[in-house]
Formats: structure tokens, C-alpha cells, sequence
């Protein structure tokens, strides 16, 4: 069977996380090329490690994503080595506060989400964009929770952080399309494999009755989503969210 991102170079920020960690071994196993980038490089070094065992290429960097120079050099760096950056996906956690009402949270727990997130996928995102257009192709990505078009109680700005996120992207998208580029969230909500310690089996029963199909993603399911959106088979896929949440949230 082809792989679906054979030749391809990926850059995944947040790269050492579950969700990231995952991502990039689904990306070396589909034929990818991955250059993981973020804060700690021991555990980027154990995913890079897990992909080269498995006969993956993986490539790591120490790096924050709100360095905006940082980033550019190393996008320029990858670009240089690599011959072309095909895919950004960017994961970067963002410090969501959740569990306190808007009214009792600090203005500092409220804005950083907000920041991070935006500002996290700007440098990213921005800077893949100008190799991609130059190339002619690229694909960006990246994952917000669906909270911009719900109204949960106590999940501070995590709501206002992914809108502000998404509605960047949509204008990226509109702006880079000519070009070629594509830009494509996803949404995903409660991961199970992702909770560190593991949730209480009444409360993931109970997040699992609020969806519409009944049960939670799972992480190979948003990982397979992403390998897909990254690959020539959504070459029609632009300036949208794919909504992962098994109904969790509609539209």
C-alpha cells in the first residue's frame, strides 16, 4: 500500500506531547520526514527515537514556539535541509485554565491561553506559509477543542482562545489558497488516552452519553484525521474544521 505522506517533510510543534508524540509516529510510518520542535528536548528525543526504531526519519529541536525569530530560523533551517516544508502542525500546549468560573479567574489565567494560542500558531503558522507559497504547496494544521462554539460553564477562555485561533486560520487560508497552501484545524474534545491520571470510568461513561455517537474519539482516530488532512487525498480541504468530536459538538 502507498503511503499517504510519502517524500513529505513535516515540522510538528509541540512534538513530545500525547497527542503530538502520536501524530509524528503516524507521520514517519505514513513516509513522512518529521522535525519535532519544542521545549523539552529529552522527550522529543524519546519520540524521535521510538520513529527511527520503527525505520522513520525524525529530526528534533529545542524550541518555543512564541520565539518568533526562533521559529523562523528554524522553519528556514528545516526548508534548507529538508528541501521543503510540506506540512506545519502545530500542537503547542496553551495553560488552559479550567474549573474556575470567568467571574473568580485571575486575568492572568484568562489571557494566556488566549495568547499562546494565537500567538503560538501566528509564528508557526506565518512562518511555513512563506515557504509553502514560495513552493507553491504546503498544508498547516493545527487542533482546537470546539469550546469557540460552545458554552460550558468553568472552562475559563479556552472558548475564546480557539476562536480567536480558528477565525486566524480562515483568514490565512483565504489569503495563502492561491498559492497553494491549505490551512485546516480540527476539532477535538477529551481525548481519553490523553488525561494524566486517567478519568474515573463514571466520568468518561458520562462524556461519552453527551456525544451523539456515544463514545469518545480516540487518539488513533485524531491522529488518522490529521494524516489524512495532511496527505494529497484532501487536496480539495481548505479554510475549515474537521469536527472530530463524534458529535460531541454539531457543525
Amino acid at each position: 500500500m502507498t503511503q499517504q505522506l510519502q517524500n513529505k517533510n513535516a515540522i510538528i510543534y509541540g512534538g513530545s506531547g500525547s497527542i503530538g508524540g502520536a501524530s509524528a509516529r503516524a507521520f514517519a510510518r505514513e513516509g513522512a520526514t518529521v522535525f519535532l520542535a519544542g521545549r523539552t528536548l529529552k522527550t522529543l528525543e524519546a519520540v524521535a527515537e521510538d520513529i527511527k526504531a520503527a525505520g522513520g526519519s525524525a529530526h528534533v529541536a529545542e524550541l518555543d514556539a512564541l520565539d518568533e525569530s526562533a521559529v523562523n530560523e528554524h522553519a528556514a533551517a528545516v526548508a534548507a535541509q529538508a528541501g521543503s516544508i510540506d506540512v506545519s502542525l502545530n500542537l503547542v500546549s496553551r495553560g488552559d485554565r479550567h474549573g474556575v468560573t470567568l467571574v473568580d479567574m485571575t486575568a492572568e489565567d484568562f489571557a494566556r491561553p488566549v495568547t499562546t494560542g494565537l500567538m503560538s500558531n501566528f509564528n508557526t503558522a506565518r512562518a511555513a506559509a512563506r515557504h509553502m507559497a514560495e513552493q507553491g504547496s504546503g498544508v498547516i494544521l493545527t487542533l482546537t477543542s470546539a469550546s469557540s462554539r460552545g458554552t460550558a460553564p468553568t472552562l475559563g477562555s479556552t472558548g475564546v482562545a480557539d476562536a480567536a485561533t480558528e477565525t486566524f486560520l480562515r483568514y490565512l487560508a483565504a489569503e495563502n489558497g492561491p498559492q497553494g497552501v491549505r490551512v485546516v484545524g480540527l476539532w477535538a474534545a477529551g481525548i481519553p488516552e490523553t488525561f494524566d491520571p486517567p478519568l474515573p470510568p463514571e466520568v468518561s461513561q458520562r462524556m461519552a452519553e453527551m456525544t451523539m455517537l456515544h463514545r469518545m474519539q480516540s487518539l488513533t482516530q485524531v491522529v488518522d484525521s490529521f494524516v489524512f488532512l495532511a496527505s494529497d487525498r484532501a487536496a480539495g480541504i481548505t479554510g475549515t474544521i474537521l469536527n472530530v468530536t463524534c458529535g460531541l459538538v454539531s457543525g
